[in-house]
């Protein structure tokens, strides 16, 4: 079924879903959470401004490489309002995480380091596991299991 059509500058949130290919459910928690904008006609019906468009991008992008939404929108608070975010937006903002990123991206090349110790141990409680006991910190604490609860006592 067509949706009817608003003025230029308008966009009903079927329309946005349509055409950004995210889910209506997704836009109204983009708005709850501060990442997206409507107005509200009369008849109380949401509309978004084209540029509505070039955010839900945005918002997408930045997710897909393990953006935080808060951090995402922290970004777009920096942007005017009302102004579609521009290449150059978008290289200033992704600028600022590349080191965030490079830090995720080091973190997850030690654990994959750690791991290859581990492969063919079958038991993940070693004294010093690089995965469960990284530098041995919990061998400070004495011998046996620190992070297994105790074993019941039976009366």
């Amino acid at each position: 079924m067509p949706r009817a059509r608003t003025t230029f500058h308008e966009l009903t949130v079927g329309q946005v879903a349509d055409r950004s290919g995210v889910a209506v459910s997704a836009l109204h928690f983009y708005e709850r959470n501060g990442l997206i904008r409507s107005t509200r006609t009369a008849s109380n019906q949401r509309r978004y401004s084209r540029d509505t468009l070039r955010r839900v991008a945005f918002i997408r992008a930045s997710q897909h490489v393990g953006i935080s939404l808060a951090t995402i929108r922290a970004a777009l608070d920096r942007l005017p309002s009302e102004r579609t975010p521009t290449r150059d937006d978008w290289a200033s903002l992704s600028a600022t995480w590349r080191s965030e990123l490079d830090a995720r991206i080091a973190h997850l090349q030690a654990l994959r380091d750690d791991l290859t110790d581990c492969i063919g141990c079958g038991c993940l409680s070693l004294r010093v596991c690089h995965l469960t006991n990284p530098r041995d910190v919990l061998g400070r604490d004495g011998p046996g299991a620190r992070r297994l609860p105790a074993p019941a006592v039976e009366t």
